[in-house]
């Protein structure tokens, strides 16, 4: 893949019609599913990024500007308490209507009048509006992406989302020992230094002091992950954290989401092909936080910082035309080549940092003040992008979250140790 800059108007489309082209293989029930609180539908990421774009740059910059529909800013708005009243969360799925037709209309009706706007040079206040919806846009491609994923692989059918299987890795065997990369004791700078776009929370640059330490060259594998499964590692509740642990009894978990035993034999669901035998080589996914964490315990080793994982992401940098990411299109993470230490791409990777702000930290003024930081409590922090990460949207500093029990993204993990 080629990261070439572009101009806005161009980017614009790019990043609108890649949103339609991955819901294009759903099929019309597809698109209103909303089988847990954490799975939104289709349907409403279509809508909803469209409401972006119109509440934050249409209404309040085009001239004479008349929104699509006023009914609209209820049910699309998603968290944004200052914009008005929205939809409570839990009732997406109950929005057969608008039809999807409709919603369809109103991305064209939008996407006409920001083509409209974006024919002369706009300034600079619309312009980082416009950016950030882009960005935001594209962690909604990602959120399909997991979202389709629970909704067809939750499926009593197990139905594929494209019906081309993916080419199996190595078999386990045949994979590369894990090495350790050394980092020297010393003082670090953190968060975003470099032109271009980041977000509110990356920022704040600031020093870490960082004993010396080792991280692991690749991430852990399904084969290896494999071995914790087998030798009762859900069933020890030393491994665990209590509220890990209180999790694991509560929700009978026994493995990583989408992992199925049949006959002795480990299968997994993939987006692509459906359900497939269990790939030992490739790097496990679906996992939590509490998961990552007793993988690492049994392992007499730990999680790294999300500090000492950007130190080490910045220095033993990739090509990121290495990197497993959507454009690569096998919606599923990939063995480890060559000398490709999968820092960026296949799965975000679990680090033991609760999400807070940096020294500094200011949140922007108005809405779009809500995006970030008022989630900064109770969440840990993944960093690197995964396989349904837009490539041109990832960067070291970039900052995930989510809470510590969900494993419905692509998440992993790679391990630490101090020397």
């Amino acid at each position: 893949m080629v990261l070439e800059e572009v101009k806005p108007k161009e980017k614009f489309w790019r990043v609108r019609q890649t949103t339609e082209h991955i819901c294009a293989p759903l099929s019309p029930e597809d698109y209103v599913v909303q089988p847990v609180v954490d799975v939104s539908p289709p349907k409403w990421h279509l809508g909803h990024t469209t409401w972006f774009f119109e509440t934050f740059i249409l209404i309040p910059y085009k001239k004479n500007y008349q929104p699509y529909d006023q009914n609209f800013g209820f049910i699309f708005n998603s968290y944004y308490e200052s914009v008005g009243e929205r939809l409570v969360r839990t009732n997406r799925g109950n929005l057969t209507r608008p039809a999807l037709k409709e919603v369809m209309t109103y991305r064209q009706y939008v996407d006409e009048h920001m083509d409209s706007l974006l024919e002369d040079e706009v300034p600079e206040e619309v312009f980082n509006l416009l950016q950030l919806g882009l960005q935001h846009e594209q962690q909604h491609q990602e959120l399909l992406f997991y979202d389709i994923k629970y909704i067809l692989g939750h499926n009593p059918l197990l139905p594929a989302y494209l019906k081309q299987m993916n080419k199996q890795s190595l078999d386990a065997a045949e994979v590369k020992e894990s090495d350790f990369l050394k980092i020297e004791e010393g003082v670090y700078q953190i968060g975003h230094q470099k032109d271009g776009f980041c977000f509110d929370n990356e920022k704040g640059v600031h020093k870490v002091f960082l004993h010396e330490y080792a991280i692991m060259d690749r991430l852990v594998t399904n084969g290896e992950y494999l071995q914790f499964v087998e030798d009762g590692g859900y069933n020890n509740f030393r491994f665990w954290l209590s509220d890990g642990w209180d999790w694991v009894n509560r929700e009978s978990i026994e493995a990583p989401d989408y992992w199925y035993k049949k006959e002795g034999v480990w299968y997994y669901y993939s987006l692509k092909g459906g359900l497939q035998q269990l790939d030992l080589a490739a790097p496990v996914t679906h996992i939590s936080y509490y998961e990552a964490d007793a993988y690492a315990k049994w392992k007499d080793l730990r999680l790294p910082t999300e500090f000492e994982w950007e130190v080490a992401a910045n220095i033993y940098s990739q090509d990121l035309n290495l990197g497993n990411f959507m454009e690569s299109d096998h919606c599923n993470p990939t063995a480890k080549k060559g000398d490709n230490y999968q820092f960026l791409g296949d799965v975000w990777e679990w680090t033991s940092s609760a999400y807070l702000p940096y020294p500094y930290y200011e949140a922007p003024a108005g809405a779009v003040g809500e995006y970030n930081g008022k989630f900064m409590v109770n969440q840990m922090v993944l960093r690197g992008g995964s396989c349904a990460t837009p490539a041109n949207h990832v960067r070291t500093t970039y900052r995930n979250f989510f809470h510590p029990h969900l494993r419905w993204m692509f998440s992993g993990l790679r391990l630490a140790k101090y020397i």
